[in-house]
């Protein structure tokens, strides 16, 4: 008796249905772990690089001196210029220049406080000091991450970062 060895055309077709299921199922869990890992680089990139322009700004408020140059009492502007004790640092000026948020001290060094994978706007600062008190500032700015080419939806991602400090000398 002659004995067939070997697969018939329905179970093969059968087992590549299930091997191509099987991939497919496979295939999607990656490519979502991946697509929230990259989502999770993008907020963190944002959140560490509003988290540092907030500190570096609300220390150089804290380690000025009355009066605060720009903007006066009561006004608000898309600069701050501190008038620093340390006199090698004085002034000390904050901007928003090419989207990035930048610092000069005694108008001679330029740093950016923000790198390139992040873009700043709307920097707004507010001078909230009332007469006869220390000079207090208010700040804000959205930080967005530089989604260079537009194309990964995962890269969108903004926060609006406030701040709110007063001179302590």
């Amino acid at each position: 008796m002659f004995k067939n060895k070997g697969f018939t055309l329905i179970e093969l077709i059968l087992y590549v249905g299930i091997s191509s299921f099987i991939l497919l199922v496979t295939f999607l869990f990656v490519s979502q772990i991946l697509e929230v890992r990259t989502k999770s680089q993008a907020i963190a990139e944002v959140e560490q690089q509003g988290d540092w322009a907030v500190q570096i700004i609300t220390q150089a408020i804290r380690n000025s001196k009355s009066p605060i140059n720009l903007p006066t009492t009561g006004n608000s502007g898309s600069s701050l210029n501190l008038q620093m004790i340390d006199l090698t640092k004085n002034p000390t000026v904050f901007n928003l220049s090419s989207g990035a948020i930048t610092m000069s001290e005694a108008g001679i060094e330029t740093l950016n406080l923000t790198n390139s994978n992040v873009v700043v706007s709307n920097l707004s600062f507010q001078n909230v000091s009332r007469t006869g008190t220390a000079g207090s500032i208010r700040f804000s700015f959205v930080v967005l991450y530089n989604n260079k080419d537009g194309a990964r939806y995962e890269f969108n991602y903004a926060k609006t970062f406030y701040g709110t400090s007063s001179e302590r000398y």
